[in-house]
């Protein structure tokens, strides 16, 4: 960490936080130290900062500032979009990750913003409870993101067949948001009018296939049609993805390819990027503070491997090239 890097940064971060110089200049300290030590843990990131100042009393600035700084809700969206750009459309994927601190759980959704060289948490939120995130949790989370930006910016919205549901889907429909995610095989539907399970309707599937089909009313939700796409994958398993738009099944199996990204991106804040999980904190405001610096560092990082790799080679991530994308 140098001295120029750190007021280079200053520059970037001031107008996006409503802090005072000396906090301003812990929170570049932190972002700095997270990617030279590629770990959260504070007593390592103060072990980097470039002064004759001690490490004990690096390290006790950098405690208070996460026991005294309370700052807005998403306040870090502001400074990852100047710093990754702001493209007219990209990618969204949904997904969870959970963690242990000692015998405490963390869970936490997150929405993750994926374009051909950046994958960066956006917008999260703790669950206070173990397990899946419920539709009003999703719900919530997307409001957010629709305070701060248009459904138009949203190619498409990527999740899991943790993320499903008839409520769920229409509010997306609903809300302009296109979708492709994954759903089970015992999910009903309706052709030509007869009900059938995927997992039936799909029996002779060996390669790709694409249909249209409809989710019959459920719990006082109405039908809703949808396009699908599906395929035999390794060990016999049907891999089958719901979209919101009129596409070919092999185009909407494509796009349910980007999903992938936000595994990695996982990968990247634990064991194979910044070690998020060496925190020892537990109290959700302070997590949350983390994560956002957390979520600075990472774009900071894709940022400047981007302008050093050069445009001909896209960036798969700024610590470990990831695997190939699955097919």
């Amino acid at each position: 960490m140098t001295g120029f890097a750190l007021a280079d940064l200053q520059k970037v971060l001031t107008p996006h936080v409503p802090l005072g110089k000396s906090r301003v200049e812990t929170l570049c300290l932190l972002v700095l130290g997270m990617i030279s030590a590629r770990t959260v843990n504070l007593t390592h990131i103060a072990a980097e900062r470039p002064a004759r100042a001690k490490v004990a009393s690096t390290y006790r600035r950098l405690q208070r500032f996460f026991q005294q700084v309370i700052l807005p809700e998403d306040w870090s969206v502001g400074i990852v979009m100047a710093l990754i750009g702001n493209p007219d459309r990209w990618y969204l994927c949904l997904d969870r990750t959970n963690w242990k601190i000692g015998k405490s759980d963390v869970n936490v959704l997150v929405l993750a913003v994926v374009t051909e060289r950046y994958r960066v948490p956006l917008i999260w939120t703790f669950l206070d409870h173990s397990g899946n995130s419920t539709t009003q949790q999703r719900i919530a989370l997307m409001q957010r993101y629709l305070k701060r930006f248009n459904a138009s910016t949203v190619r498409m919205l990527l999740a899991d067949r943790e993320f499903i549901g008839q409520a769920w889907f229409n509010y997306l429909k609903e809300k302009n948001i296109p979708f492709a995610i994954r759903v089970k095989e015992d999910q009903l539907i309706v052709v030509e009018g007869r009900e059938y399970a995927l997992q039936s309707y799909l029996s002779r599937c060996k390669g790709e296939r694409g249909f249209t089909a409809t989710l019959p009313a459920k719990a006082g939700q109405p039908a809703l049609e949808l396009h699908f796409g599906a395929r035999r994958i390794k060990g016999g398993e049907l891999l089958i993805v719901a979209c919101s738009e009129p596409l070919r099944g092999s185009r909407i199996l494509r796009y349910y390819r980007w999903r992938w990204f936000i595994e990695c991106m996982f990968a990247d804040s634990k064991t194979k990027g910044l070690n998020l999980e060496d925190t020892r904190m537990k109290l959700s405001k302070r997590l949350s503070l983390l994560i956002a610096i957390f979520a600075i560092a990472l774009a900071m990082a894709c940022h400047t491997a981007s302008r050093l790799m050069g445009s001909k080679y896209p960036v798969s991530t700024p610590f470990e090239l990831s695997p190939k994308v699955p097919k």
